[in-house]
């Protein structure tokens, strides 16, 4: 069955292109369109599509906005087209926040230049978030920044710098269940690396803002992302939990208090003393930042005193730099199907059987704070 799609521009051109594209693809089906947030709800009413495209800046009605009130009256997954600016990436993660699973930078010259890349990478999305767990009875989105409870200045860590559920077709043994795998062992880790994509920001942000000031061991965040919006998003982060977030930088040291964001467009490796190299981004690899990458680094430098955590996001990226960490005797953990926006990344650690623990993303943070001391 085709997949049923709201494309929502107040550009005609946009409009008419995203639609002659995914309209390209047999198993997508444009079923309508709008020009601003107030017809986009009519819209998904009355349509009830499986997959909205949604612009951010429209008359009448912001997609922001829109999006909520979708997420409020008919859950459905949103994909949002953003400028790759420092206030498109803003823009683009308050709609992460609001509800949307994904994104896309929405660049007019690229659709020209390079329409078959464009468009595979359009339906790609579309597909992938359509198969999504975004649209449910009760979804409810993380709260905005303005509504955290850490809107107020929190105390920051000044210590010093220190060098789900299994598928049915996976085999056995089969990963633990979330809520039956095991309390976490409390251990003197050298470092917690987390590795994400689509859902992450959102995902990250829900784990990190959970950690005390005094959380002990530095950590290390790898998100699929474009290079325009790491910066924002480590800004983000960084006020919304008590400890530190910033973007990596080639040279940073790792240290308790502290996560340190790989920067979009470039790979980050971990050093055995425990500095922090970004290297540019190898355009044999498909994800820059890598997840293997930060996780096969982490492992060769600190051997057993690694605990990774994979969390929503398509692909398999995290589960060959998981394997090498398990090699070396450190511990791995999943985020559990039923909380991921796409159980792709997560579900392939099971399947591989690397998976120590998997966990429900809002116990993740918790476990973290038991587990690290």
């Amino acid at each position: 069955m085709a997949v049923k799609v709201l494309v929502v521009d107040d550009s005609g051109f946009f409009r008419r292109r995203v639609s002659e594209i995914l309209s390209a693809d047999p198993n997508i089906q444009v079923v309508g369109t709008a020009t601003n947030g107030r017809e986009a709800i009519d819209q998904a009413l009355a349509l009830k599509p499986d997959v909205i495209t949604m612009d951010y800046e429209m008359p009448m009605m912001d997609g922001i906005t829109a999006v909520r009130n979708i997420m409020q009256r008919c859950p459905t997954p949103v994909l949002m087209f953003s400028s790759l600016t420092h206030e498109g990436a803003r823009v683009t993660l308050d709609a992460l926040d609001a509800g949307a699973v994904d994104f896309l930078p929405k660049n007019f010259e690229d659709i020209s230049r390079n329409p078959e890349k464009v468009k595979a990478l359009l339906c790609e999305k579309v597909h992938s978030i359509a198969r999504s767990n975004r649209r449910y009875s009760g979804y409810s989105p993380t709260p905005s920044p303005a509504a955290a409870p850490s809107s107020a200045p929190v105390a920051r860590s000044s210590a010093p710098a220190v060098a789900p559920r299994s598928p049915s077709a996976a085999p056995a043994p089969a990963a633990p269940a979330a809520g039956n795998s095991p309390a976490p062992k409390r251990k003197a880790y050298k470092l917690v690396a987390i590795g994400t994509s689509t859902g992450g920001p959102v995902a990250l942000q829900r784990v990190l803002t959970q950690l005390p000031a005094s959380f002990a061991t530095p950590i290390v965040l790898i998100q699929h992302m474009p290079a325009a919006f790491t910066k924002a998003f480590a800004e983000r982060l960084d006020k919304l939990c008590r400890i530190s977030v910033k973007e990596a930088e080639d040279g940073d040291v790792l240290r308790p208090g502290l996560a340190l964001l790989a920067p979009g467009g470039k790979q980050m490796m971990i050093d055995p003393r425990g500095a922090v190299r970004i290297l540019p981004g190898d355009e044999r690899l498909n994800y820059k930042p890598c997840v293997d990458i930060t996780f096969g680094s982490a492992a060769k430098s600190f051997n057993d005193k690694v605990l990774a955590v994979v969390l929503t996001g398509m692909g398999a990226d995290g589960r060959e730099g998981a394997r090498l960490l398990k090699q070396g005797g450190s511990q791995v953990w999943a985020q559990d199907e039923a909380s991921c926006v796409i159980y792709g990344m997560p579900m392939a650690i099971v399947k591989a059987n690397l998976a120590d623990a998997v966990y429900g993303l809002d116990d993740i943070g918790r476990h973290l704070a038991e587990a690290c001391v």
